[in-house]
């Protein structure tokens, strides 16, 4: 490195040095902007829901509830555990398909942005984590009480996914 300088003057050193720390600056305040997230931001074919401490990963959540039904009910949006886990895992929404069912963990961050997200109907909706072989965790989405229930009982459903 001696050598080298020794064929540039000291003041283009310094406009040297300063050049490149200011591109270096200018190419992390960038690389950080572009990458930031927020939550209810629209974004990744849904709204943000959920961001974690680093500010690069969080959950995305899907405008709306999953359309159809499972075979033999009658009321649109409702599921059986099965079938909504396997309609989560299909869905093909807004450029993705990578969409899941949420954990029950995730299930109570989705309730406690439900405002954020909107378009929840008054209903108890499904969530992955198993109870056994019978049963899978709920949440109510009036009150927030998560709860057990039967696998083939119907539930609404909200899918997600991860950045």
């Amino acid at each position: 490195m001696k050598s080298i300088m020794k064929f540039i003057a000291p003041k283009q050193i310094v406009r040297l040095w300063i050049v490149l720390l200011l591109s270096g600056l200018s190419m992390v305040t960038f690389s950080t902007l572009s990458n930031a997230a927020a939550l209810g931001d629209a974004t990744g074919g849904g709204i943000v829901f959920f961001v974690d401490k680093t500010g690069e990963h969080g959950l995305i959540a899907a405008r709306q509830d999953l359309p159809g039904h499972s075979a033999g009910i009658n009321y649109d949006g409702f599921f059986t555990w099965k079938d909504a886990k396997k309609g989560c895992e299909n869905l093909e929404l807004n450029g993705f398909s990578d969409w899941f069912l949420p954990n029950k963990e995730q299930l109570n961050q989705l309730f406690a942005a439900r405002v954020l997200v909107g378009g929840f109907g008054g209903s108890d909706y499904w969530s992955s984590t198993e109870n056994g072989s019978k049963a899978a965790w709920g949440q109510y989405f009036l009150s927030g009480v998560q709860y057990s229930g039967t696998k083939t009982h119907v539930d609404r459903v909200r899918a997600i996914r991860s950045f």
